[in-house]
């Protein structure tokens, strides 16, 4: 048996065509593309918004597609639409709901091309609920995550990169994979909104079900775990997160503590437990601890720049034409993907698809 890795990867033959802009679906479709589908991203003739944006940014969402320029709007970009679309496994949409109907991007409007096509509508509050404004941080704002984000005296606040279009992204992806296994063509609605409220599971569950009204909490601290935060050092930040009385044992003997010895005694004293291991932090650097803390199996990190965290994992970056960016986080044994350029608006408008 060769060793040498595969590059046919799990969804090789899967055909998936992508209409949208910017962030959620095409990371969705470039997800896929990674391993093996051959994702066919069709655009306006003036080509996706994220073009503008930067070639970079383009990139990172777009590597190993074929690009086909269409006009939905006249005849002819319907007609080649759905030939198209008899071809094809699946269809993925990021536009607003109108548009979607508008442009005849439904499964209602392509199963008379193709029965068996799974088409996946990914909008903001759902494919029925209306055309509101829905970007990543909007999203945050109302279903709840910029008001949980922040210290308790500061303002709401947004992490630093798209959570919401990322999760989406991802969640459409395994919303269409689930229907294509299926052997049932269909129509997948998946919204920002549904997905950004399923991800505040424990905080959801807490409120209905104990009336528990979620806060913030200083440092980032979890709501059930202490101690599990962020704490300052002689030097950095150190995420520490201690989820059980094993780790609390390891972490106390290093650290030289005595008592909190059960997760109920420390939720109850969290701020004693706190000021106890923040006084015994300070005692050394983030990295001095996370050197400390790992080996023993704690769960501790010093809180590194993106710069310095893309520095240590060499492994995790990878070329794609003339950009280098990070790989899929899917790793499958005995397959390597061939990361393709991204695509030049319209690179591909004018060959023929592969045959089927």
């Amino acid at each position: 048996m060769s060793s040498e890795p595969s590059h046919t990867g799990p969804l090789a033959g899967i055909r998936i065509l992508e209409v949208g802009h910017i962030l959620a679906g095409p990371y969705a479709t470039m997800m896929l593309a990674d391993l093996g589908a051959e994702v066919t991203k069709i655009e306006p003739p003036t080509g996706d918004l994220s073009r503008q944006v930067s070639d970079a940014y383009f990139a990172s969402l777009n590597r190993g597609k074929r690009s086909i320029c269409l006009d939905l709007t006249t005849d002819e970009g319907q007609r080649r639409l759905g030939e198209l679309a008899a071809g094809a496994h699946a269809l993925l949409v990021n536009l607003k709901p109108s548009a979607i109907r508008r442009f005849g991007l439904t499964y209602d409007a392509l199963r008379r091309w193709n029965d068996k096509i799974v088409c996946v509508a990914l909008t903001g509050y759902g494919l029925d609920s209306g055309d509101d404004p829905a970007f990543d941080y909007v999203i945050q704002a109302v279903t709840g995550v910029a008001s949980l984000t922040g210290d308790p005296d500061g303002p709401p606040t947004l992490p630093g990169y798209s959570a919401a279009d990322n999760s989406t992204g991802l969640t459409a992806a395994l919303g269409l994979l689930a229907q294509i296994v299926s052997g049932r063509g269909g129509q997948v609605d998946v919204s920002l909104r549904d997905v950004m409220l399923s991800q505040l599971n424990y905080r959801a569950s807490a409120y209905l079900n104990e009336g528990t009204e979620p806060r913030r909490m200083p440092n980032g601290a979890h709501s059930y775990y202490v101690p599990a935060q962020l704490f300052p050092t002689a030097d950095g930040y150190l995420a520490l997160f201690v989820t059980h009385d094993g780790f609390w044992r390891l972490f106390a003997t290093e650290a030289g503590i005595e008592g909190f010895g059960t997760m109920a005694e420390r939720a109850r004293r969290r701020d004693e437990v706190l000021a106890v291991v923040g006084d015994v932090l300070a005692g050394d650097t983030a990295i001095g601890w996370e050197s400390r803390l790992r080996p023993l199996g704690v769960p501790a990190a010093a809180v590194r720049s993106l710069p310095d965290a893309l520095a240590e994992t060499p492994d995790a970056v990878v070329t794609a034409g003339e950009f280098r960016l990070v790989a899929n986080p899917i790793r499958i044994r005995g397959y390597e993907p061939e990361y393709g350029a991204p695509p030049a608006l319209g690179e591909h408008s004018d060959v023929p698809a592969p045959s089927h």
